[in-house]
């Protein structure tokens, strides 16, 4: 047996043990994921009725019967602020029919000008009574004050998508 076939020989016995073993990992992984708690679901429950909707909680900013967009934010989130920024720039092409979008703050918010979506800073408390685990994050309230989305945002266009479920764009005709 000259080297080429031995090197061939022993290559084949590396790749069917090394097979084995990948397997037996597989195995292990799935007896793991079968054994452990999944956390369920995250945030406020969909059809939930939304708390804090008094408008001494929220000052007054939602209007009864409209449907609104709650974006939980962090001043130390870069993420957050563009969030915030496309917010911003969504209301301002919005009609009067829109749902309305404010921005809160467990703690000290950015010092910056008020635009077109509202933001209130220090309100740990709806941070708390919506459970939320990270920011940035959307929940929905529809007109009649129940929740009818509730999920984490991981981008500007994130957002946008959430905004066109909820308000899809008027279609525009052709020329």
């Amino acid at each position: 047996m000259d080297f080429t076939t031995s090197a061939v020989i022993a290559s084949w016995a590396a790749i069917a043990l090394l097979a084995l073993v990948v397997s037996g990992l597989i195995r292990q992984v799935h007896q793991l994921s079968r054994t452990q708690q999944h956390p369920g679901r995250v945030g406020i429950a969909t059809g939930a009725s939304a708390p804090g909707l008094d408008p001494a909680a929220l000052d007054g900013l939602l209007t009864p019967g409209h449907a609104a967009l709650l974006l939980f934010l962090d001043a130390d989130c870069r993420t957050c602020a563009d969030v915030l920024a496309e917010a911003r720039a969504w209301t301002v092409r919005q009609n009067a029919g829109a749902p309305q979008v404010l921005g809160f703050y467990a703690g000290a918010g950015p010092q910056a000008e008020e635009g077109s979506v509202p933001v209130r800073d220090h309100r740990p408390e709806l941070f708390a009574a919506y459970d939320i685990p990270a920011t940035p994050y959307a929940v929905v309230i529809d007109p009649e004050g129940r929740i009818a989305r509730s999920e984490p945002l991981g981008s500007p266009t994130a957002l946008l998508r959430l905004l066109d479920d909820i308000q899809p764009a008027t279609p525009r005709s052709l020329p």
